[in-house]
C-alpha cells in the first residue's frame, strides 16, 4: 500500500522537540511514531489510552509536584516502604 496521504498539525515547539528525542530513543521517527499511533487507533476502534479529566485530589498533587512542593523523597525502595510503613 502506497502512502501518499499527508497529516499535519501545528504542535508547541517544545513539545514536539522533547517527544522527538524519545522517539529516537524508541528508535522511531515521527511518521513512524504517528502511523503507529494510527494503527492502535484503528485495532481498538478508539484512543490507546484513558482520556480522563483528573479529580481536584489528583489536580492538587499535579500543581504541588510541578511546584516541587509537598514532596517525599526517598534513597531507594527500601526506604520507600519504610516511609510508607509498608
Amino acid at each position: 500500500m502506497s502512502k501518499v496521504a499527508t497529516v499535519r498539525a501545528r504542535i508547541e515547539p517544545g513539545l514536539k522537540t522533547e517527544v522527538e528525542k524519545l522517539f529516537k530513543k524508541l528508535g522511531l521517527s515521527t511518521t513512524e511514531a504517528i502511523n503507529l499511533f494510527y494503527r492502535q487507533v484503528k485495532l481498538r476502534n478508539g484512543l490507546p489510552f484513558n482520556v480522563v479529566i483528573p479529580n481536584k485530589t489528583t489536580e492538587k498533587v499535579f500543581k504541588n509536584t510541578d511546584a516541587n512542593r509537598n514532596l517525599i523523597r526517598c534513597e531507594d525502595t527500601d526506604d520507600m516502604f519504610d516511609k510508607l510503613g509498608i
